[in-house]
This record gives structure tokens, sequence and C-alpha cells, in this order.
């Protein structure tokens, strides 16, 4: 058991990648609280992970409301008397330009993407210094690095948590602390289709990406959620300010783009 004993704050954990890294941290001993907007898709989680014999609870939590994030530190050490680690993987997305993108939706994707991860890590370092040290993962992605058409917010949310990652590090070290960030490329996830539901010919898009994949494949929300555990665990206990790049391969490819736009 790599985690036993520790407990673990998953924002954006009912579904996708935070519902497998759920799993996968709860199968190695931790704790798991799953936060997320979606109340009833959350609770259905925590009773799948519970009748697994993860120790689980879920909280409703808005990542972009300082309110609702103290309350969620606040039920946390309540119920399991702490905070161990924190995986910032709350997401929005929107598929548009700076041009076509309105001030509601570039606010709405930082607020959710950025803001959360700054006030989950603001709240949840606090009762990590008290358990004498901790981890925190925080869910960029390739497009902090490398992007495609149309991904203005999303693109620049991603690259502020990379930065984030850098800056907590330094600040965080004399407090035992590690900072880390995981920056996947295309993901299995119900984050993925809704993507492609948004462009003209879905089929077409998705045979593009599997195309344009190294390994043949997209990734697994557990491909993932191997990597969050490895930060997370002690295995890793010299890593920090790194952010690390799950993407199969395709950080390289830069020289040909995906183009079904």
């Amino acid at each position: 058991m790599r985690l036993e004993g520790k407990v673990t704050i998953i924002t954006g954990g009912s579904q996708g990648i935070g519902e497998a890294t759920a799993k996968k941290l709860g199968e190695h001993g931790s704790k798991i609280v799953i936060a997320d907007i979606d109340q009833e898709t959350g609770m259905k989680t925590a009773k799948d992970l519970q009748s697994q014999g993860i120790e689980t609870i879920f909280w409703k939590t808005d990542v972009s409301n300082e309110q609702d994030v103290q309350d969620l530190m606040h039920v946390t050490v309540e119920q399991f008397g702490g905070v161990d680690a924190l995986v910032n993987n709350a997401a929005a997305t929107i598929r548009k330009s700076v041009k076509d993108t309105s001030l509601a939706e570039w606010q709405k994707v930082i607020n959710v993407n950025l803001t959360g991860a700054f006030l989950c890590s603001k709240y949840a370092i606090a009762e990590m210094e008290k358990r004498g040290g901790g981890a925190i993962v925080n869910m960029a992605s390739w497009h902090a690095y490398r992007t495609i058409t149309r991904f203005a917010a999303y693109a620049a949310s991603k690259g502020g948590m990379t930065a984030l990652t850098r800056q907590m590090s330094l600040d965080c070290g004399p407090l035992n602390i590690r900072v880390n960030a995981v920056c996947p490329s295309t993901v299995d996830t119900p984050m993925l289709y809704e993507t492609f539901k948004s462009l003209p010919d879905p089929e077409d898009a998705f045979q593009q990406t599997l195309d344009y994949q190294p390994l043949g494949r997209i990734a697994t929300g557990e491909d993932i959620a191997n990597a969050c555990l490895f930060l997370i665990s002690d295995e890793s206990n010299y890593i920090s300010g790194h952010s690390l790049m799950v993407d199969g391969g395709t950080y390289n490819k830069v020289a040909r783009p995906l183009m079904f736009d």
C-alpha cells in the first residue's frame, strides 16, 4: 500500500481522469475525498468506490468559489483528520479562438482551471503544513506547450497551471510539500467526446486524433492516474516543480498538426 493512511482530495473526481485517479489512489490505501460540482455523478462515484472497500466521501464543490473550497477543507479534516495530497483536476473547456470567446466564457475556463487550482492549493497547503508535508498534483495539459487551433482560454489556463506549479514548488519546498503537474494529451474521457461533438465531422476528428498517436491509441484515465500515484507517493519524494508529459509521444509530432477544423 503505497499511500496507506494518506488523505487525498481530488477535484473534478466524479468522472474521467478524476474518477480513475480516485480509484487508483484508493486502491493504494489513500482515503479519498471527491470534490465536484456534479452532485449526482459524484455521489454515485463515491458509492462505487465505497463498495470496493475504499474510504470515500463526496463534497459538492465549486472550486472557483472560495467559501466552497474552505468548506471542503473543513469537511475533509473533520471526516479524515487532515489533508496529505491534493489533485487539482477540475476542468472546463471551450473550443474557440480569442476573437470568438466571450468574456464570460473566458472567465469560466480561467476560474475553474486556474483560480480553482489556486484556491484549493491555498487552503490545502495550510492543512498539509499541520501534517508535516504533502503533495500537490496540478492536472495541466500538453496544451500548455503545444496546442491546436481554437483552444485560447483552455491553453492559457493550462499554461498558467504549469507556471503556478513551478512557483508553488519554491514556496512550498520549505514546508515539505512537493508540487508537480501532469500534462496529458488526448484522454478517453467524457470531455473529449463533448469536444468532438462541437466539430463539423466528429468521426473524422476522432480518427485523425487516433492516427496522430505514436503509440496507436489515446490515453486511458488509468494512464494518467498512474502518473498521479507516482507523483504523490514517496517514490517521487525528490521531484518537485516538474511538469510530466503523459502524452504517448504526441508532444514530438509538431510537424503534422491536426486539421479537423
